[in-house]
């Protein structure tokens, strides 16, 4: 499994371009940026397989209409946050206007569902609290677990946001605590990586729960 982190827009979200052994990617959060992440799919000769989007905040989503423009795929978005994510709410200026909305989302993923994508196969697993359909996505395989703003290495997401829920949060990190070995890598919407075990030890919301 291959893991490319590329750093885009102005709040440096942490977007993933995931593939294996064939010239098919995965996509995660493709929050801005989509010329760098079309150069750098060009210079691996990589093509996007699907678009997935941990949660429909701004700084997530704003490239995704650019690149299906060029490069469809299904999109994958939870419905509780497809439900405001290109709405006029959804917008943090001036660094972001309202993301404009793809012309097809094909897919709504909740907890459990299973997908296959670029030769590799990833479980769905529902974390609310930092927004209402925050998600995360699990590569068994390779006990790799992308958190999005659910988790991040040393912290977790805000929730004081719109449908943010410090409660839910909670409540989502106590779920990943106990779904997951210790040596889990994860690979958050902002910051470095990490591995779980690290966090149960040093990261006070994960001590907490």
């Amino acid at each position: 499994m291959n893991i490319e982190t590329l750093i885009v827009g102005v709040f440096q979200v942490s977007c993933y371009v995931v593939w294996s052994k064939s010239k098919d990617a995965i996509i995660i959060d493709p929050g801005a940026d989509a010329d760098v992440i079309r150069r750098f799919m060009a210079g691996r000769e990589l093509t996007a397989a699907a678009y997935l989007l941990t949660h429909g905040h701004v700084d997530h989503i704003s490239a995704l209409a650019d690149l299906f423009d060029s490069a469809p795929a299904p999109i994958a978005l939870h419905a509780a946050d497809l439900k405001w994510a290109f709405e006029g709410d959804n917008q943090m200026p001036p660094f972001y206007g309202v993301p404009r909305r793809p012309s097809q989302i094909a897919r709504t993923p909740d907890d459990g569902m299973e997908y296959s994508d670029a030769g590799l196969t990833y479980k769905v697993i529902t974390s609310p609290g930092h927004s209402p359909g925050s998600v995360c996505f699990y590569f068994k395989d390779e006990d790799v677990l992308f958190t999005g703003d659910t988790l991040f290495a040393g912290s977790v997401g805000r929730t004081d946001l719109p449908g943010g829920n410090t409660r839910k949060l909670g409540t989502s990190l106590k779920k990943i605590a106990g779904l997951f070995p210790d040596k889990t890598l994860i690979y958050p919407g902002h910051g470095p990586s990490s591995n779980l075990g690290l966090e149960k030890q040093t990261n006070y919301f994960m001590q907490t729960l």
